[in-house]
């Protein structure tokens, strides 16, 4: 298990214009001057955070899922991202991890934003994945489901940690950006995980503002890196051996609860 090059991608998203944003995110990673293990990119990259679904969805394997293989085969790394998905007559807001092979696995967001109605024009999925890379076990979610820690929990049903690190990708407003950075902490600590969280900046075409604050928090819940209010490209390096070192010197998981959702 070696260290991690996990690279934040903050954009101020495109409102509803697919073409503009996936042109936009291409010139931002042309800024990339040394290799990476993973590309994050925010939550709906190719839109922002839009209700429309049927203008905007795409069947599984199109355009943007093509899109992000050219860009995991080009930069050699695993590109993160969602965007939305129609399949069996649903909505999906779905993310999918690519590899640089052309492999690629999904997850369906769980928690649906009853405030903006996405729960009225979306399917919430119902299996978390944890995806193993460069030795790391990596578990992405989206968003909203950050407020629920259950969700997240980090102990399998053998009572070993599941994962190494956790990833939010996100349109998380300005109004709730306390919220945001609290949580991506608190996730942390009581994982006994690295979590990286990247957001998007700007105003969509519902006048919400989008402040960033992408981060990369750290097991004892420090901030390794902090994105401010404008657009980013940065690489952050997760420490393995801070990682191994901090579990073996803190062992609470051994003490955690076991229970499984129904």
């Amino acid at each position: 298990m070696n260290n991690l090059r996990v690279t934040l991608v903050q954009a101020d998203l495109h409102w509803e214009n697919p073409t503009a944003n996936l042109a936009m995110l291409e010139e931002m990673l042309w800024t990339l001057k040394a290799p990476t293990d993973i590309i994050v990119l925010p939550e709906m990259f190719t839109t922002g955070f839009t209700m429309n679904t049927q203008q905007y969805a795409e069947v599984p394997q199109l355009t943007t899922f093509r899109w992000l293989r050219q860009q995991a085969a080009q930069y050699n790394a695993v590109v993160v991202g969602s965007y939305i998905v129609k399949e069996q007559q649903q909505y999906f807001n779905r993310l999918v991890w690519m590899q640089p092979d052309g492999t690629a696995d999904f997850y369906d967001k769980k928690h649906l934003f009853r405030m903006a109605e996405e729960d009225k024009f979306f399917t919430a999925g119902s299996q978390r994945i944890i995806k193993t890379w460069k030795g790391w076990r990596i578990c992405p979610l989206i968003c909203y489901d950050l407020r629920f820690p259950a969700w997240s929990y980090n102990i399998d049903n053998q009572g070993n940690i599941a994962y190494d690190c956790l990833l939010y990708i996100a349109n998380f407003p300005e109004a709730r950006a306390t919220v945001w950075n609290s949580l991506l902490k608190a996730r942390a600590i009581e994982n006994w995980s690295y979590c990286v969280g990247v957001n998007r900046i700007g105003i969509d075409g519902k006048g919400i503002s989008y402040v960033g604050d992408s981060s990369v928090i750290t097991p004892k819940g420090t901030i390794a890196f902090q994105a401010n209010n404008e657009a980013v490209v940065q690489t952050i390096e997760l420490d393995a051996t801070e990682l191994l070192s901090y579990r073996e010197k803190f062992p609470a998981y051994l003490d955690a609860d076991r229970f499984q959702l129904l």
